[in-house]
């Protein structure tokens, strides 16, 4: 039996695994095979061992016996359904066919019976609410140059609207709070940054290539939450019970004191950048900010140019 065969035969019985039933067209078209072909395979693949069952009619086709499965071997089927959630929510994003080649197997070891309970349980998805296909092209073509090493170069605008032309060595993508993020060496600044996806913009993969370096985002943890303790400062906040919710949304249990009348004290420590004020002014005239006094400065500040933007119409 020639290795092709042999992957193909394989191919099926993954499919199989992972569909309730599929017909013999789909499997001749799929595989660019003779329907001759696909009946000697579903053959042969039962004479190995792996029932399969046949059905005539309009909905006909072939569907592997509901209690088998591969042996899981060393995966609980716990395990296993984590992982299935983890590449749904990677195929999500991507829609890359390798993520979804994998799927695949990892789902064969589960036994139909099995699948239900995974299916609506716990449902990951890493899509940002204003991600489109665009998005998707930057993906694969980021993780095309750093699967080759080669360098990008692109347009990016900072926190500050401050817009550049970069050229990085792209090392890693991360998927963090509300979108993506490439982790890479920038040679404009001759150090490790961290690019939002969403601001980068006419990205090209360049045919310079360079040597991969051995830091890694694990070990230099840059721009990720790990700040000086001097750019700290210590809010001190009081909250109506109108926002109740976005405020338990944001800061964790242990920073708030829920007061009588139903408002809320909160004491957070957070890093002194621009980001903050524009989430405290989110809020609008339901938080007050009672420390530090150049915040709640910052913010007096904002907000009375809020009000001349409109005072002139």
């Amino acid at each position: 039996m020639s290795f092709l065969k042999i992957d193909r035969l394989l191919a099926i019985t993954m499919l199989l695994l992972n569909r309730k039933r599929i017909s013999a067209m789909e499997l001749s078209e799929r595989f660019e095979v003779s329907l001759r072909t696909v009946y000697r395979d579903i053959e042969a693949i039962n004479q190995a061992g792996i029932p399969i069952a046949s059905y005539a009619g309009l909905n006909g086709g072939y569907e592997i016996m509901d209690q088998y499965r591969l042996e899981r071997q060393y995966l609980s089927l716990e395990e296993l359904q984590s992982i299935i959630i983890g590449l749904k929510g990677i195929r999500s994003t991507v829609g890359d066919q390798e993520v979804g080649s994998l799927l695949d197997k990892v789902g064969a070891l589960v036994a139909k019976s099995e699948h239900h309970a995974a299916n609506n349980q716990l449902i990951i998805d890493m899509n940002p609410w204003r991600q489109g296909t665009h998005d998707k092209e930057k993906l694969n073509m980021l993780r095309t140059a750093i699967k080759d090493s080669k360098q990008v170069s692109f347009q990016y605008i900072s926190s500050q609207s401050e817009q550049s032309i970069r050229t990085a060595e792209p090392m890693s993508i991360v998927a963090k709070g509300f979108g993506w993020y490439l982790y890479g060496y920038c040679l404009l600044r001759e150090n490790f940054r961290v690019f939002r996806l969403s601001r980068m913009k006419e990205i090209n993969v360049l045919s310079q290539t360079f040597e991969r370096k051995t830091e890694t985002i694990e070990t230099l943890q840059h721009g990720w939450g790990n700040h000086e303790p001097h750019s700290l400062i210590t809010l001190i906040l009081h909250a109506q019970p109108n926002v109740q919710a976005q405020i338990e949304d944001y800061f964790q249990p242990k920073q708030i004191d829920y007061q009588p009348d139903g408002s809320m004290m909160i004491t957070a420590t957070q890093p002194d950048e621009p980001w903050l004020h524009g989430m405290l002014l989110s809020f609008g005239p339901s938080l007050r900010i009672l420390e530090p006094p150049h915040i709640a400065a910052i913010i007096k500040e904002k907000a009375e140019k809020i009000v001349q933007l409109y005072s002139n119409h």
